[in-house]
């Protein structure tokens, strides 16, 4: 398991930032040669990111090409592919097709090199579960809820409720084909409660990690998707319970006066490797 509770943009054409994020504790980086780069200095943008993918020691790098339609689109994804981060993210995936023309396109990109898919209009929502299982590259979907807002014409408010039905139809379509997903940005980096809430929510949907435009939402974010020390201390109780439960003859056990069955032990399960995966990076 690798954890993804963080994942950070990073602007391409900036060139001090992408050196300060050598020192940020995210998770993942996204080396972002779309919306945080100028059409006049995508080329350069370019050169520069790709030059810098192997930089960031054990950390996982992405970079994320402007959109299929763009001039840029084929150049980046040439470049990326030799370059080959851990992924290649690609902004407004619509449909399996598209996906196929990526993963042709990435071809010649080291087998290590995954594709992330940006989850970004309604029909990517409604074509969700074929979009992630479209190839056994893409390992990631990313949700674009800033755009998805602006073609839903949604306000977005705090509690995101115009939002949740697409939200909780891309965590579905992800967990059927055992795909990542990552929640979208929060646009006000100066409300670290509203942050926060928002993390909770997401985590509580079931998102794996959320993206993010601030270093300042790194730590907290870390904090959020990570398992407390109360989870991780429940989670040996469970397994240790019903293990000795199976000893006796029981296909069931009791902890914290609630009763235990297997699909319980499984989610304990889960939540000890992301704890150890967490403690190791």
């Amino acid at each position: 398991m690798r954890p993804r509770r963080s994942v950070l943009y990073m602007p391409g054409a900036n060139e001090r930032a992408l050196e300060k994020a050598k020192t940020l504790p995210a998770d993942a980086l996204i080396l972002d040669l779309e919306d945080a780069v100028a059409p006049d200095a995508k080329a350069a943008a370019r050169e520069r990111v790709c030059a810098a993918v192997g930089s960031y020691g054990s950390r996982e790098v992405t970079v994320r090409v402007n959109g299929l339609g763009t001039p840029w689109h084929a150049d980046d994804l040439r470049a990326a592919g030799e370059a080959g981060p851990d992924a290649v993210v690609v902004p407004k995936v619509n449909s399996a097709e598209e996906v196929h023309a990526i993963e042709k396109a990435l071809s010649h990109a080291p087998d290590h090199t995954a594709i992330w898919a940006m989850i970004e209009t309604p029909v990517a929502v409604l074509n969700c579960a074929s979009i992630a299982a479209a190839s056994d590259r893409l390992t990631v979907l990313v949700l674009g809820t800033n755009d998805l807002a602006k073609e839903l014409t949604a306000a977005q408010v705090p509690g995101r409720a115009p939002l949740l039905g697409p939200l909780s139809t891309c965590v579905l379509a992800a967990r059927a084909t055992g795909r990542v997903i990552l929640d979208g940005v929060y646009n006000d980096v100066r409300d670290l409660d509203g942050f926060a809430a928002e993390c909770r929510q997401g985590r509580d949907f079931g998102f794996d990690g959320k993206t993010l435009i601030h270093p300042g939402q790194v730590e907290p974010c870390n904090e959020i998707f990570a398992p407390s020390a109360d989870e991780v201390a429940h989670a040996h109780r469970v397994i240790e319970a019903f293990e000795q439960a199976q000893h006796a003859g029981r296909g069931v056990a009791t902890v914290d006066g609630r009763m235990i069955e297997n699909l319980h032990v499984v989610d304990a399960q889960r939540i000890l490797a992301l704890a150890a995966a967490v403690k190791g990076t």
